[in-house]
């Protein structure tokens, strides 16, 4: 029997994210649009961006912010280019993203002295293996595997080589370290559940130190170039954009910084993750048919939320028949208008990968859980083997 309540917000995608609740097109009303970005309203806008940043995310004075583009990609691409080059580098490789930044180092910038750390899904690497004489690239919460490093007491405080962490998926929703990361990632549209398409990147003071005293030995292109004649460029971290940005987005992204901000800032934002990943937690543990991908409690992502299905009936199936199942999940949960967009990233193992950030309503996240089982139940009552050829 279908459950009686459906979510109010029925969005679950891990990227981009829910809307903060109440949110309206209203609230764009005074966007800036249709005047230049470098006037000196327009840089008053994205300053404001800049500095509501670093109020709600606590990032120390001596750190430096700026809007890049495209999205967390952009950002951290940025800093593989502009950094790299100087010593060996160690990348952390747990799921698809520490994956792809493995691969630019690799094979885009073809830099011989890398090591690289990968493990299956569910999983982290050895965290003592790092060394950091090098340079360490890492994701603090693997979006597609919902594992995350538990704090960083592993890296060390005297280290020599730069830690650069894609935090895409952490920022607003996990304590972060700021003595222990030189350069921090993000982008707007995962747990503020911002518009897409520019990103952050914050600088460490050591970093701005490599940026000053190195000159990596690959081209870099305009996007990517953060100092000029040896010394920062400041004007990207004083809202002089280096490429064009949408100042609708911005508007937005403003917006929700003043709802953090009224939910009690980065506290309030960590408490309401932290209630979400928490009512996962209890259906999860009474829920027979499904368990985390990640392995160990202390490596579980609070926002990212990844669900292997461990029934011995699934279990059966092919892999085909597995994918099969899964996105019928998906396809009838949208049809019903009970959740949109929870199947599992296309890299990962056949799962569900539900959104618990901020911006979700604990309850909504109520609502959802019922709809899960008579989804799983619904699909397994009526499932028909995949033909084979």
């Amino acid at each position: 029997m279908q459950p009686d309540r459906k979510p109010s917000t029925p969005n679950f995608s891990s990227g981009p994210c829910t809307k903060r609740p109440n949110w309206s097109p209203i609230v764009l009303a005074n966007a800036y649009l249709g005047r230049s970005h470098r006037s000196a309203e327009g840089k008053e806008r994205l300053l404001a961006a800049i500095e509501g940043t670093r109020e709600v995310l606590q990032v120390p004075d001596d750190y430096r912010i700026a809007i890049v583009p495209a999205s967390d990609t952009g950002a951290l691409e940025m800093a593989l280019w502009s950094l790299l080059g100087a010593r060996g580098v160690d990348v952390l490789a747990w799921e698809s993203f520490g994956t792809g930044w493995a691969t630019d180092i690799v094979k885009q910038l073809k830099w011989e002295d890398t090591r690289v750390f990968e493990v299956d899904y569910g999983r982290l690497p050895d965290l003592s293996a790092v060394g950091f004489d090098r340079d360490v690239v890492f994701c603090w919460n693997g979006t597609t595997s919902g594992v995350r490093v538990p704090n960083g007491d592993w890296i060390l405080d005297d280290r020599t080589g730069l830690t650069i962490c894609d935090a895409t998926s952490a920022a607003y929703a996990m304590e972060l370290p700021w003595n222990k990361l030189d350069v921090v990632t993000f982008s707007w549209q995962k747990v503020l559940g911002g518009e897409a398409a520019h990103g952050m990147l914050i600088l460490g003071p050591r970093a701005v130190e490599r940026l000053e005293s190195h000159t990596p030995p690959w081209p870099l292109p305009k996007i990517f170039r953060l100092t000029k004649e040896g010394k920062l460029s400041d004007g990207p971290f004083k809202g002089e954009t280096i490429n064009t940005p949408s100042m609708l987005c911005v508007e937005d992204y403003l917006d929700t910084l003043a709802w953090a901000k009224s939910v009690g800032g980065l506290p309030g934002l960590i408490e309401r993750v932290n209630r979400n990943a928490n009512i996962m937690e209890g259906w999860v543990r009474q829920t027979a048919w499904v368990d985390y991908v990640a392995r160990e409690d202390a490596n579980r992502s609070t926002t990212s939320v990844c669900l292997s299905i461990v029934d011995d009936w699934f279990t059966k199936l092919s892999a085909e028949e597995g994918r099969a199942v899964g996105k019928r999940m998906e396809e009838i949960l949208a049809a019903e208008g009970a959740a949109y967009d929870i199947g599992g990233h296309r890299d990962a193992p056949t799962g569900l990968r539900i959104w618990c950030g901020a911006t979700v309503e604990s309850s909504d996240l109520e609502a959802l859980l019922p709809w899960l089982d008579w989804a799983y139940n619904e699909v397994k009552a009526t499932h028909s083997p995949v033909a084979l050829p």
